[in-house]
């Protein structure tokens, strides 16, 4: 019996490097004693962390398949599909940021075996915090289920069989059941059914083609099951930004393709206008909490710093000019908030607002400030110059106010705001041993912020659980040597903790993978190097990628002739305005052209050096460089 897995790989070796271990370290008997012959293939998307030559060097037995674009998830997986020979086998379609059980594929196999209506079959999911994934089963997206879950509603009743429709939450999620529709995590099929239905639909880039393949079994007659008596461990889950446009844009695509081939008439009308309502109630209520989170702090610091301002202005007047009423409105209600904005905005480029917070970022950027405000000062009519001892003063409480405000969020352990942060306690489950080797490999890669402790006695779910509250720990590492994949899957999935990420430390291996991280060498030393890391050179090339947009847009008439490609030069410029690209993309981000593009045909390992080069030294001057040097082909 033979079972052909594909995985779809994108920019994520190392999930991919521990996936593709527990694959082919999995069992291969089945219930009446044959073996279960497991065919595996990589499809690479262009991926530039180095996952093709992973694979090809530490699974010399997985086919791949290198692509050299994002060819998108549908179109990847039907690349796979079409060179598998499975005969009257199964499929199967895998996430590669997965792990799997070491009998999952022998449950599952038997499961289909023993029920020849089940066309296909999906698992229990878990992520990385042992948290159960609700679109592990699904029901299909009707427009009222699909309304529900879209506008939220689905939030206040998840179990309601009805409202909860879209996750099926009136189904049991430790119990086998039917649904309608199956995750394209873990997504396993006939082959029969593939050679009957075809091939997943290539209209879907991103999301809905699972949708669309699950109802496309049920359609031709067969059932889909959930099956829960195996687990695995989807890291990233539903970890996409979720409240985001783009998130809301693509998902609608998504489900407007869908509603076009499965709805007609007044039913399709109906969907596409719930969808329309959904969608912007959904995009608004995410907008409103963005900015509400975005804009608390620095309001909060405005009112207290302009409450300062006018303190001292009515104390200056009172005292030094004898006369309340000195100074005109126009200072109280334009050239005060205008003293501050200035300040605040200058301590934000400067990283005074970002995480953790760093007091001397906050007095390095205001003090630029509080000169900017002086030279400018200095050149004004002298009946525009009010005072320059309220400036200053006034500046210096803005400057006080603000780090007191940062002393207080501290005093309260706000996240990110910690002024002397808390060691980390690491639990490291395992060997002494293999704890050792982690350790040790924590100290190699300079990681120094944690302090362990080393749990070695029977796995008990109870101990364990019981050890990481009283403890306070905030990371678990399991040591893949030591415990079964399948036994670390279980005590995720059972233990009841909050706020603590699971890790596995593979028994060979230089890293540790946990939920949407990575501990390895490659991975420490880009965070350390990467300027393009850090929240105040991401900021800055937002703003260069917005200010040279909309000036390549205003400059248009004259530039838009000498474009070599004039068909993409305004939907380039739109798409780095609304922040959808950046002019120049790296891993993990999108561009309009590569740091490469500074150079004519650089080979493939230059080109990978100057990707590094540009990840590590990041400035603005080189994306300037670079659009420069490609002007003519926007």
């Amino acid at each position: 019996m033979k079972l052909s897995i594909v995985i779809v790989n994108y920019n994520v070796k190392y999930f991919l490097k521990q996936c593709l271990a527990s694959v082919l370290g999995s069992e291969r008997t089945l219930a009446d004693g044959s073996e279960l012959d497991i065919d595996v293939w990589v499809v690479d998307n262009d991926s530039v962390d180095g996952s093709v030559e992973m694979v090809r060097r530490d699974f010399p037995g997985v086919h791949v398949i290198e692509n050299h674009e994002n060819v998108g998830f549908a179109r990847a997986n039907n690349q796979a599909l079409k060179e598998t020979d499975s005969g009257d086998g199964f499929c199967l379609l895998l996430n590669p940021d997965t792990v799997v059980e070491d009998n999952t594929f022998v449950k599952c196999v038997n499961f289909m075996r023993s029920h020849p209506d089940c066309g296909g079959l999906c698992v229990k999911m878990v992520d990385g915090e042992g948290n159960f994934l609700k679109e592990s089963k699904r029901g299909f997206p009707s427009p009222e289920s699909s309304f529900y879950k879209i506008s939220g509603l689905i939030h206040l009743f998840p179990h309601s069989k009805r409202i909860g429709a879209y996750y099926m939450g009136h189904l049991p999620e430790d119990e086998v059941n039917e649904i309608e529709i199956m995750p394209g995590a873990f997504l396993m099929f006939r082959h029969e059914v593939y050679e009957k239905i075809g091939s997943l639909d290539e209209s879907y880039f991103m999301y809905g083609e699972d949708i669309d393949f699950s109802w496309r079994i049920h359609l031709a007659g067969w059932k889909n099951y959930y099956f829960p008596e195996t687990h695995i461990i989807h890291y990233k889950g539903e970890s996409t930004k979720k409240g985001s446009m783009n998130y809301v844009y693509t998902f609608y695509n998504a489900m407007a393709i869908f509603v076009k081939r499965y709805f007609s008439g007044g039913n399709a009308k109906l969907f596409s206008a719930l969808l329309h309502l959904a969608i912007w109630l959904r995009a608004g209520a995410a907008w409103l909490k963005r900015c509400a989170q975005h804009l608390a702090l620095p309001l909060f610091d405005f009112g207290v710093a302009y409450g300062g301002f006018i303190l001292l202005k009515q104390l200056w007047a009172s005292h030094w000019a004898n006369n309340i009423d000195y100074y005109p409105a126009q200072y109280t209600y334009l050239v005060i908030p205008l003293y501050i904005l200035i300040l605040m905005t200058t301590s934000w480029l400067n990283g005074g607002y970002d995480k953790p917070v760093r007091p001397m970022k906050i007095v390095k950027g205001m003090g630029l400030g509080l000169l900017l405000l002086l030279a400018f000062y200095s050149l004004l009519d002298e009946g525009q110059r009010y005072s320059r001892m309220l400036l200053i003063t006034g500046s210096l409480w803005t400057l006080a106010s603000t780090l007191l405000i940062r002393l207080f969020l501290s005093a309260l352990h706000v996240k990110g705001y910690t002024l002397t942060p808390r060691r980390e306690k690491t639990l490291i489950v395992g060997s002494e041993q293999e704890a050792s080797r982690v350790r040790t490999l924590y100290q190699s890669l300079s990681y120094h912020h944690s302090s362990f402790i080393t749990y070695h006695s029977s796995l008990d779910t109870h101990h364990l659980q019981e050890l990481i509250r009283i403890e306070h720990v905030d990371e678990v590492i399991f040591c893949g040597a030591d415990i079964e994949l399948q036994r670390i899957i279980e005590l995720m999935a059972s233990l009841k903790t909050s706020a603590v990420e699971y890790k596995i430390a593979p028994a060979e291996g230089d890293y540790i993978i946990g939920s949407e991280s990575i501990l390895s060498a490659d991975n420490l030393y880009l965070d350390n190097l990467n300027t393009i890391s850090t929240d105040t050179c991401r900021r800055n090339k937002r703003l260069f990628d917005f200010t040279t947009s909309l000036a390549l847009i205003l400059l248009s008439p004259l530039l838009f002739w000498f474009q070599r490609r004039k068909r993409s030069y305004f939907s380039h410029c739109f798409s780095v305005l609304v922040g959808r690209y950046s002019w120049v993309g790296y891993t993990g981000r999108k561009g309009i052209f590569l740091p490469a593009d500074l150079f004519d045909s650089p080979s493939d390992s230059v080109k990978e050096r100057l990707m590094l080069r540009y990840m590590r030294r990041y400035r603005i001057t080189t994306d300037a460089a670079i659009l420069l040097h490609n002007w003519r082909m926007i």
